[in-house]
């Protein structure tokens, strides 16, 4: 999980699943506490599909909210 995809590609990152933002990568305090929830068990779950998936080339692994 990367705020900064580009540093995480340069780096050598083989998988890489973009968070919000750097000072909330897995969260938005804009959000009520149930919404900041549902975003963070998203990307989490996103984050442990990547980790279950094949690849072959380094990966970026879209969030689809």
């Amino acid at each position: 999980m990367a705020n900064l995809v580009s540093i995480a590609k340069t780096v050598g990152a083989n998988r890489i699943v973009p968070t919000v933002s750097i000072p909330y990568p897995l969260g938005d305090p804009s959000l009520s506490l149930e919404d900041q929830w549902k975003l963070r068990k998203h990307r989490v779950g996103v984050a442990l599909d990547a980790l279950a998936t094949e690849i072959t080339e380094p990966t970026i692994f879209e969030v689809k909210i």
